[in-house]
């Protein structure tokens, strides 16, 4: 699993399981701070649709904190003001890079919890869509 999708996951689910599998690894490792959790601003980059062209629509807070467990680095960077979920983001993220044995499980509970965030989305989506209205049948007169 990639980065990317790993980290996704992590911040659009339930707060309980990047805690959980922090705990894992501080139980049988030693977490090294390199850089505590701090705030930043970070130029958000947006394609215009009509053009395809990019620009910058502002600047958005993030928290960032980077680890070090057993020589390997672990990044954490996550939107907003989220000291502890930008640490643990780090923790896991350094897990994964060094192929910690932990992380061959993490990787089923990592699908389960996309299953479940999808599956909220799609109810989301279908409640929203019970909303909309469709221009092509109204009356018009």
């Amino acid at each position: 699993m990639k980065r990317k999708r790993r980290t996704e996951i992590l911040i659009k689910g339930c707060r309980t399981l990047p805690e959980q599998l922090t705990h894992e690894v501080e139980k049988g490792y030693h977490v090294k701070m390199i850089q505590e959790p701090e705030n930043g601003l970070v130029m958000l980059k947006v394609r215009e649709t009509a053009q395809k062209s990019l620009f910058y629509l502002g600047e958005v807070l993030v928290t960032e904190c980077k680890v070090q467990v057993q020589n390997h680095i672990g990044f954490g960077v996550v939107s907003g003001d989220e000291p502890e979920l930008a640490y643990q983001l780090a923790v896991i993220d350094a897990a994964f890079e060094g192929a910690f044995p932990e992380t061959k499980t993490w990787l089923g509970l990592l699908k389960t919890e996309e299953q479940n965030i999808l599956e909220i989305q799609k109810s989301m989506d279908s409640s929203i869509l019970r909303t909309k209205v469709s221009f092509e049948t109204m009356d018009v007169g």
